[in-house]
């Protein structure tokens, strides 16, 4: 049975969807006015790994990740270029879209853009302001006043009495309470704005999911997952927003995946402390990057260090070079190894335990192909295949991979490797042994490992 570590429980819970068999799930996505960056591409890729296990465990998820494509920092940034907020919104998606398929992260069955989901917006607040939860400032905007509910701080552990203790802020005259928050915002000259009952302005960020998620997964859905960064306020508020609106639970299960941390900072654009998922790109392959994120459980912390993704990188040439040369056959199911993965995943989608155990298999194939032959070994190649495509690795050709697709600082093209080895052959043909290894060490020397084997030779990158 999977079980699920629910952030609102604080313990690990089995997994019951709401309707057996399928599972709805949102995930808070992208606000786009810039490059996603590494602490994005784990949300990404740890949430595409539900998906994708979910999925293979035969269930039909609905998927939906939002993007936010209206709110201050896009305004600015717009300004700032001098181009239509559209068209640096459209920019930024498809930029994310690209990023994405580099990461092999699937698509979500569904991807609402907060403009387009206005009206659900409107009507929802309108609920809150007709039930009394919300109210109008002397400024126009609509805030939502959380003393009108009672589980306001049970995701993030707060009591409204401490936070309201701790705000240090000038206190704002136009809210009852410090920590009421804005659900629309009144309109400002020059800004975009949508009309409104209460007056024409734009929502507030919070809103959104609440509107969206409700809209195509219903009042009551299994899964919501974010950045432990959204935990509070953004989720709090989506909780007493959805559930003061319709009056019953919200969410089954939250999920939330830890920070990507640089010299202990958590990796974010307004610390100017993070790397874009294409400049880092640039130096390593996109499956080094995603199995660097998946060699530590979703909700630890991960530190961004090049040694880890090197070692990430050597992993990777492990498992490929037990796959390689192995002939087409069918995976052996039903086996220790696919029981084992599974019932790590099954425990709060553990990849680390789940990634051991694809080396151990991966070890077992070279044991067989040693001892016995490589279609001995085939049908193990083909479960490590299948249980990598789970993970959303091993999909490359082996001997491609290993050969390497990233450039490197030697400058030997795949084209120069192959005469040297045709030299060395050569060499080796005319006995001329001294040559042989001189070619060797050459490449060894420029990172081109190789390896002679019945009669041929193959060379892979160090």
């Amino acid at each position: 049975m999977l079980q699920i570590y629910n952030s609102l429980t604080r313990q690990k819970e089995t997994f019951i969807p709401i309707v057996p068999r399928q599972v709805r799930m949102y995930v808070c996505g992208m606000t786009v006015y810039d490059y996603c960056h590494l602490g994005h591409a784990r949300v990404m890729v740890v949430f595409d790994t539900v998906y994708r296990y979910l999925k293979a465990s035969g269930y039909a998820v609905q998927y939906v990740r939002n993007i936010t494509d209206i709110d201050d920092k896009i305004i600015k940034r717009a300004a700032e270029n001098g181009e239509p907020i559209d068209a640096l919104t459209q920019r930024f998606i498809d930029a994310m879209h690209a990023d994405e398929d580099s990461l092999k992260v699937l698509r979500p069955t569904d991807e609402p853009r907060a403009t387009g989901n206005i009206p659900e917006m409107l009507a929802m607040i309108q609920t809150l302001l007709d039930k009394g939860i919300a109210y109008q400032g002397s400024n126009g905007d609509v805030y939502y006043d959380v003393s009108k509910f009672d589980g306001y701080g049970k995701l993030s552990g707060r009591k409204l009495e401490d936070m309201r203790a701790g705000e240090r802020v000038a206190v704002d005259e136009v809210k009852d309470d410090p920590m009421d928050f804005v659900l629309w915002k009144a309109s400002k000259p020059g800004d975009p704005s949508w009309d409104a009952p209460w007056g024409a302005g734009r929502p507030g960020w919070h809103i959104e999911c609440s509107a969206m998620s409700q809209k195509l997964l219903g009042e009551h859905f299994d899964i919501h997952g974010g950045g432990s960064d959204l935990q509070f306020p953004h989720h709090e508020n989506e909780i007493a927003q959805s559930e003061g609106c319709t009056g019953h639970r919200h969410v089954n299960y939250w999920m939330h995946n830890g920070f990507i941390r640089i010299n202990d900072e958590k990796m974010s654009k307004s610390l100017g402390n993070f790397f874009t998922i294409r400049e880092v790109l640039q130096h390593y392959r996109a499956a080094e990057v995603r199995f660097f994120m998946l060699n530590s459980h979703y909700r630890s912390q991960l530190n961004y260090a090049t040694d880890q993704l090197d070692a990430a990188r050597a992993s990777l040439n492990r498992l490929y070079t037990a796959l390689r040369g192995l002939p087409e056959a069918g995976a052996a199911m039903h086996t220790d190894y696919e029981r084992r993965f599974s019932a790590a995943m099954d425990d709060d989608f553990n990849t680390p335990e789940a990634i051991a155990v694809m080396f151990e298999l991966a070890r077992d194939i070279n044991r067989i192909r040693t001892t016995q032959s490589d279609w001995a070994a085939a049908s193990l190649g083909a479960l490590l295949k299948l249980l990598g495509k789970t993970l959303g690795l091993l999909q490359d050709d082996p001997d491609e991979w290993l050969k390497g697709a990233v450039t490197r600082v030697d400058g030997l093209s795949d084209a120069d490797i192959e005469a040297l080895i045709q030299q060395r052959l050569d060499a080796r043909t005319n006995k001329n042994w001294a040559e042989s290894d001189r070619i060797r060490d050459e490449l060894k020397a420029k990172g081109v490992i190789l390896e002679d084997s019945a009669g041929k030779t193959t060379w892979r990158r160090a």
